[in-house]
């Protein structure tokens, strides 16, 4: 019963750290904002589903082959067994690679690793340079930048932020942070955001003191959890003692939920409406340096939009999703009534059919989030927690559809894909078969 709580307490934490991994990673954000709205929610449906291979078939495989053959000579660290440390550093993969298929295997696991974190790193450095030089640099440090010089700014992004994990990486370990001490450490760290990203989205009442506020005080409200309750049950404050799986868990959670009590309260204090139509006004930056930013500031686009459109009033207020920035009390109605004015003149980008697929996708991803979290938490989970030991027959049927779901993921990963995308991948053929006629064409002419 209890290895069955240490891997109920463990899921729980990894469930959070992954929620917050998803939710927070810009690169996330700016696939879904890039893709089409009829794929964004079947994509993260199914990659929901399919996630599931890599915990449960491979862990399933990798740690039980482990615990068959570390007694037995076969075993690369014979007569050695595996250690804590070991285990919690991630070794027993390499390890079981090694004793049954030989260093080609590790080396190949190696490349994965390799091709798995240059890819994550490429798509957090290109996001996290998005926000610096266009969320932060050019919103409040230089708003009338060219478009050359907020891709400078960019590009020193990517060097600072490159340089940043290169050295954090190096400093955990250097302080002997292992694999599992990251899983607890990692939610407490990112769950912050999540309650006040979701209000800026979806509430219009939070404010920017709010949303600025409420993720840095539920950090400061999960690290204390973490550390007052590591020292509590551990009798100090270290690696040892800060990857103990309670204080992981409830410093988790005081991260994750504190931060909308802090929103809401902060927002309520002091209350504001956001006029949802600011963000029709974002344009992008183009390569082409030019004189004159493309958006150097929201009244001066605005100005031009007034200007040179001569669409009815009707057709000029597609969308008021709120009224203004000003509440009834609101000293400053006078302002906001000019500024509601100039968004007036904003004309929805998209059209009225793909609003309508936008909610009826909305409505799908709602309900398949809370099927999969009833499924994932206590549909599946919850009837094993329980005093027994698999059978043979359940054993062979757990391992056997494990495997058909890793067969299954690797399909709607590798070959679906490849499918779905063939009308695109023929064009781009023909058009390179086309080219290569054309150039072969030209050459033979000249001879």
């Amino acid at each position: 019963m209890l290895i069955w709580s240490t891997a109920i307490l463990f899921g729980l934490v990894l469930k959070f750290g992954n929620l917050a991994l998803v939710v927070m990673d810009t690169a996330f954000w700016q696939k879904s904002f890039a893709s089409d709205v009829n794929s964004t929610v079947p994509a993260y449906d199914l990659a929901s589903i399919v996630i599931l291979a890599v915990p449960w078939c491979t862990g399933t495989i990798i740690g039980l082959s482990a615990r068959a053959i570390e007694n037995n000579p076969v075993w690369v660290l014979y007569p050695n067994t595996l250690t804590t440390t070991q285990v919690n550093s991630g070794m027993v993969m390499p390890y079981v690679l090694k004793s049954l298929l030989g260093r080609g295997a590790t080396a190949g696991l190696l490349v994965l690793i390799f091709m798995a974190i240059t890819s994550t790193v490429s798509s957090s450095m290109i996001a996290v340079s998005s926000i610096i030089s266009l969320d932060f640099y050019r919103t409040y440090i230089n708003p009338k930048a060219s478009d050359k010089k907020t891709l400078q700014v960019s590009h020193i992004g990517v060097i600072f932020h490159g340089a940043f994990m290169a050295g954090f990486a190096l400093m955990l370990n250097y302080a002997g942070a292992t694999n599992n001490w990251s899983t607890y450490f990692r939610p407490i760290i990112a769950c912050p955001g999540i309650f006040p990203m979701m209000l800026t989205i979806l509430w219009s009442g939070q404010t920017k003191a709010a949303a600025i506020a409420s993720p840095v005080l539920g950090l400061m409200s999960g690290l204390l959890t973490w550390f007052v309750l590591s020292w509590h049950w551990g009798g100090a404050i270290n690696i040892q003692t800060t990857q103990q799986q309670l204080p992981g868990l409830y410093g988790a959670i005081v991260s994750f939920f504190s931060p909308a009590l802090f929103s809401v309260a902060i927002s309520l204090a002091k209350p504001s409406t956001f006029d949802w139509r600011i963000f029709l006004k974002l344009d992008l930056i183009t390569e082409k340096d030019s004189t004159q930013s493309s958006s150097p500031s929201i009244a001066q686009s605005s100005t031009d939009l007034a200007a040179t459109s001569d669409i009815s009033e009707n057709e000029k207020r597609p969308t008021q999703i709120s009224d203004d920035r000003k509440t009834p009390s609101s000293p400053s109605a006078t302002s906001a009534d000019n500024s509601s004015s100039d968004l007036d003149d904003v004309v929805h980008p998209m059209s009225p059919e793909t609003l309508r697929h936008v909610r009826k996708w909305l409505r799908i991803a709602s309900i398949f989030f809370v099927v999969n979290v009833v499924t994932t938490l206590i549909l599946w989970p919850l009837p094993l927690y329980r005093d027994y030991i698999f059978t043979r027959s359940f054993f062979g049927g757990w391992v056997t559809v494990a495997i058909i779901w890793h067969f299954a993921a690797m399909g709607a990963v590798i070959v679906y894909p490849c499918y779905d995308g063939r009308h695109a991948i023929a064009t781009s053929i023909k058009g390179v078969v086309g080219e290569i006629k054309t150039v072969l064409g030209k050459r033979h002419a000249k001879a």
